[in-house]
C-alpha cells in the first residue's frame, strides 16, 4: 500500500529553517526496534533532516553550525499517536458544542490541541474522526507551517451507518439530518459511494465505524453495525483507491466480521476473542487498543460528576474496564499493536499517559515504546518518514531526563521537542 503521508516540515518554531545543527546526545535509542542505546552521539540534522550519527561529541572548527546539548537527556524519535480527535474534546458541553461551534471554531480549537500534542512529544498523530473541512484545513496548515502541531494524517469524517456510532443522535429530527455527514450511508452501493467522497474530499485513511460506540447517544450496543456485504465494499473501494482502511470495533462480530473483509486494523477491540486474534494475526492486522479511552469513560461514568447520557454511561461502564485485560490478551496472542490514545475523548497533551497502561496490559517499557514509534510508523504506513532516527529521515526526535526503559512515566515528561529540524521546545 502506499505512504498515507508525504508532509514536509513547517518553518515554525524556535530554531530557523535550514542550517546544520550538531544535538551531542549522552543515550540515544535511535532505532526503538533493536532496543539498542547508543551512548555519547552526535546527531548531526541539515535542512531538516539527519545527515549521521557519529561517536562522540567532536565538531570540528570548520564545521557551521548551531550545537545543541542534550549530553544529560535520553533521546528517542519523535512518538507517534495512531488515534486523535484534534478538533474536540469530551466536556460537560459537548452536546451543545454539536450545534452552536462552526467547522471554523473547531480548526481554531483543533489549533490548540495540535500545538498541546507536540509539546508533549508528538510529531506525528493519526486524526481519526472529525468534520472533514476543519480537520484536513488543520492538517494543511501544519504541512505549511502556518500552525504548529504534529504532522496529521487524518481520515476526515467517519464512514457509518445511518444512526449508528459515528451518526448523529438524540436530536430532534431537524437538527439530526443538519448534523448527518456526507459519508453517512446504507447499503453496498452507497458505502463505496460514501469511500469515494471521502477520498475526493482528502482523506488519507478511511476511517470506518464497524461497531456501536460507546459515546454515541443512541441504545444500540456495541455490536457490530454494518453488513458483511457492505464491509467488504468498503474495504474494496478505499484499497482501490490506495487507502487503508481501519475500523472502530468493540464487538467481537464487527471485529471479525472487518477483519474477514480485509480490514487493516482495529481501534479498541474491546470484546475481541481468540478468533480476533487468529484473523489479526493471520492477516498481519494491527491493534490500536485506546486504553486511556477506556479508562477515562470508565472514571466519568462512575464519578460523582458524570456529563454522559443514561445511554453514554451504560456501555462506559460496561466496556471501559475491560479493556486493559483486552490489550494484555492480544499481546500474549502475537497481534501487533500500534500506540493510539483516542485523545479527544481524553484531554490532549495526556497522550503520553498510555504507555503507563500499556505496561500494566503486559507490554515492558520497551515494546511500549516500540508501539508509538516503529510500529505506529509501520502501521500508518510512513516508516521511512518516522519512527528511527536515522540518515536520510526527518529530524523528529525528542529528549527526557530519566530512563523510559525503567519508568515509561517518565515519557510524560518531555523536555525537549524537534520536528523536521526544528526546535519546538527546550528546556
Amino acid at each position: 500500500m502506499p505512504s498515507l503521508a508525504q508532509q514536509g516540515a513547517g518553518p515554525v518554531g524556535l530554531s530557523p529553517d535550514g542550517g546544520t545543527t550538531f544535538l551531542q546526545v549522552g543515550r540515544l535509542l535511535a532505532d526503538p526496534g533493536t532496543g539498542r542505546i547508543l551512548t555519547d552521539k552526535t546527531v548531526v540534522i541539515t535542512d531538516g533532516r539527519v545527515v549521521a550519527i557519529r561517536d562522540g561529541f567532536f565538531v570540528a572548527e570548520d564545521e557551521a553550525g548551531r550545537i545543541i546539548d542534550l549530553r544529560d537527556a535520553f533521546v528517542l524519535p519523535g512518538l507517534i499517536d495512531g488515534h486523535v480527535h484534534l478538533t474536540s474534546q469530551q466536556s460537560p458541553t459537548g452536546r451543545l458544542d454539536a450545534v452552536t461551534l462552526s467547522t471554523s471554531d473547531r480548526a481554531m480549537i483543533g489549533v490548540r490541541h495540535a500545538r498541546l500534542t507536540l509539546m508533549a512529544g508528538f510529531t506525528t498523530v493519526a486524526d481519526l474522526g472529525g468534520a472533514n473541512e476543519a480537520v484536513f484545513a488543520l492538517r494543511d496548515a501544519i504541512r505549511r507551517g502556518d500552525v504548529v502541531g504534529p504532522r496529521i494524517i487524518a481520515s476526515g469524517s467517519s464512514v457509518s451507518i445511518h444512526g449508528g456510532h459515528g451518526d448523529a443522535n438524540g436530536y430532534r429530527d431537524e437538527v439530526l439530518h443538519v448534523l448527518s455527514s456526507p459519508s453517512i450511508c446504507s447499503g453496498v452501493d452507497d458505502c463505496m459511494r460514501a469511500v469515494r467522497e471521502q477520498v475526493r474530499a482528502g482523506a488519507d485513511v478511511i476511517k470506518i465505524t464497524a461497531t456501536g460506540g460507546v459515546l454515541s447517544n443512541t441504545a444500540a450496543g456495541l455490536g457490530q453495525q454494518f453488513t458483511e456485504a457492505e464491509l467488504a465494499a468498503i474495504v474494496e473501494a478505499a484499497h482501490r483507491m490506495g487507502r487503508r482502511v481501519t475500523a472502530h470495533a468493540h464487538g467481537a462480530d464487527g471485529i471479525n466480521a472487518f477483519l474477514r473483509a480485509g480490514g487493516d486494523s482495529i481501534e479498541h477491540g474491546t470484546y475481541l476473542d481468540d478468533e480476533s486474534i487468529r484473523l489479526m494475526r493471520q492477516s498481519g492486522a494491527w491493534l490500536v487498543p485506546t486504553l486511556m479511552a477506556g479508562d477515562y469513560v470508565a472514571r466519568v461514568a462512575s464519578g460523582p460528576d458524570n456529563f454522559f447520557t443514561p445511554a453514554q454511561t451504560e456501555k462506559a461502564l460496561q466496556a471501559g474496564p475491560l479493556m486493559l485485560d483486552m490489550a494484555g490478551r492480544a499481546h500474549r496472542g502475537g497481534v501487533r499493536i500500534a500506540f493510539g490514545t483516542d485523545s479527544g475523548v481524553s484531554a490532549h497533551g495526556d497522550n503520553a499517559q498510555e504507555f503507563a497502561l500499556l505496561v500494566r496490559a503486559g507490554l515492558t517499557p520497551l515494546e511500549a515504546i516500540q508501539t508509538a514509534t516503529v510500529n505506529a510508523a509501520e502501521h500508518l504506513g510512513i516508516a521511512d518518514q518516522a519512527g528511527r532516527i536515522a540518515p536520510g529521515m526527518p529530524a523528529d526526535l525528542i529528549a527526557v531526563r530519566g530512563d523510559p526503559l525503567t519508568d515509561v512515566t517518565v515519557l510524560e515528561r518531555v523536555t525537549f521537542v524537534m520536528k523536521g529540524g526544528v526546535v519546538y521546545r527546550s528546556e
